[in-house]
This record gives C-alpha cells, structure tokens and sequence, in this order.
C-alpha cells in the first residue's frame, strides 16, 4: 500500500531489523528479497511486500544483455539505484559493488560505496567473497556504510571458477566457505548471500553464524530466499538456473500482446473511437471549408 506522495505505508526496513530477523536456534519467518533495477520492477517488489530489494550487478547479464556480470562500472550501479531509489520503497535497499570497484585499494573501496549510498541512495552495500575481502569489508563498514557478505557462487570470478559451478561440493572448499562465513559475521556484516551452494553446506553456515544468510540455490534452510525478479515472473530469456521457481509467464504474455497490438494496427482496427480525440463537427467543417 501506497500514500498519494508514492511513499509506502509500511514501516522502513532497517539494517538492525534485518539483524535481527535471525532468531536463535532458527525458526523465525524467512527474509524474502528480490533483485530490481528499475522504477518499475522495485514497484512491483514493493507492493509485493519484500523486506529487501537488491540492485545487483546482474543487470549486466539481465537488463543490458551481457554474457556477464563484469562489464559493470559503478556508475552503471549508480544509474539503476537511484531509479529504484526514487519509488521510496520500504524495503531495504542493497546496492551490488561491481567488479574492481572494491579491489584496488580501501579508499578506492570506501569512495565507491559512498557513492551507491550517497547518488544512488542505498542504505547497504553488497560485495562478493570472503577472508581475502574483509580488509575492505572492514574499510567500509568503518564508514559507517552495512555491508552485506557474498560467498559460493560469485559470478564475479567466474573465470577463476571456470564458469558458474556449484562451490563448496568437496570437504576443502566447504570447510573454506565455512571459514569465509565465520570472518564475514566477525568482521560485522549484517547479512551473508550464499549462491550456488549444496543445501547441506548452506543449512550449517546457517546454524553457524549470527547473522541472516539470503539463499539463492543454496536449500531452503537459509534465513531467508533471493531471486532475480525476472526469472521469478518469467520474464527473463534463455537458461533457467535449476534454482529459479517462475511464477508467471509475463514474456509469454508480453508477446502476445504486442502480437495482438500489431494485428489491430494493420485492420486499421487501432486505435479505436474510445482511443481517439476529436473536435466538434462545426470547427471541422470550418476548417474544411
């Protein structure tokens, strides 16, 4: 539900109530999140009802047609953000860091957050990996920005990955995604993405951090669910991951209706009087005349 100005009438999701959604031992009502990156899909995501919507870097693959998500710059990320932005959701915003925009250095790291938070107008960040991250995880948190955790599947190593796998299938590589978990709750993320996980390896990092883990191909035993808001309506094209649930066929329906649209346009059948303005048949005759 909306007010008139176009704010939402739900209370606004904060970082500290995303905390502490996780009840002790489980059990408390899963987080549903959402990707957007536009006005439109963060409408949609906000009547919806979700408690998080993430400007992910995905837009790359989803919105703009790329192959991956390393062609992202943040001022991509900016752009998409604020339009989300506009429509004053109340859920909580996370904005995606993009590639290179947290590798190089912390102030390099720092300024890039600033950024998403400052002219995109997020209250989060959301970077990928674990212990190798958390000098800059540490940077930005240290200015005051929440950052939220990604491990398992990161699309932004996908080279170093050999495309988008499964992680975590054999003991070593769980036990290090364990361990990248444990130093994200340490260093003071407040929620941790786990992507492209076996369930099993996902519902223990569960049980072994503080806080919230957001799944997406990762089991049903995570603090909440994440999925590209296009995969779930059925929007998006080409490869469905085996993890998305489509829950409407809005692609389908699309086509059909610009087919429908198109078909009334060439028996001159549109627009039709209730779709037409004309003047009054005195004035057309004058200027006939």
């Amino acid at each position: 539900m909306t007010h008139e100005s176009g704010k939402s009438l739900r209370p606004q999701v904060t970082v500290p109530q995303i905390m502490n959604s996780k009840m002790p031992g489980g059990g408390g009502e899963p987080l549903v999140v959402v990707t957007a990156y536009d006005a439109p899909t963060a409408r949609i995501a906000e009547a919806a009802g979700v408690d998080i919507i993430l400007v992910g870097d995905s837009l790359g693959m989803v919105v703009l047609g790329a192959d991956d998500t390393l062609h992202v710059t943040v001022d991509v990320m900016v752009h998409h953000c604020a339009a989300v932005t506009s429509q004053k959701p109340s859920a909580l915003v996370v904005a995606d860091l993009p590639f290179l925009s947290y590798h190089i250095s912390k102030e390099d790291t720092v300024r890039n957050a600033g950024r998403l938070i400052r002219d995109g107008g997020a209250q989060a960040v959301k970077l990928e990996g674990g212990i190798k991250r958390l000098e800059m995880v540490h940077a930005i948190l240290d200015s005051e920005i929440p950052v939220m955790g990604h491990i398992g599947l990161t699309p932004q190593s996908m080279h170093a990955m050999g495309g988008f796998r499964v992680q975590g299938k054999e003991l070593e590589q769980a036990q290090a995604l364990l361990d990248d978990a444990k130093a994200l709750d340490a260093a003071g993320v407040f929620a941790i993405v786990l992507e492209g996980i076996p369930a099993q390896l996902a519902t223990l990092i569960t049980q072994r951090v503080s806080v919230p883990t957001i799944g997406i191909g990762a089991g049903v035993n995570c603090d909440g669910q994440v999925l590209v808001i296009h995969d779930l309506l059925g929007l998006a094209t080409g490869h469905v991951p085996k993890f998305v649930r489509r829950y409407a066929s809005v692609l389908d329906d699309s086509v059909d209706a610009v087919a429908r649209y198109a078909t009334d346009v060439k028996k001159r059948e549109f627009p039709g009087p209730d779709e037409t303005y004309n003047m009054s048949p005195s004035i057309a005759d004058q200027l006939i005349g």
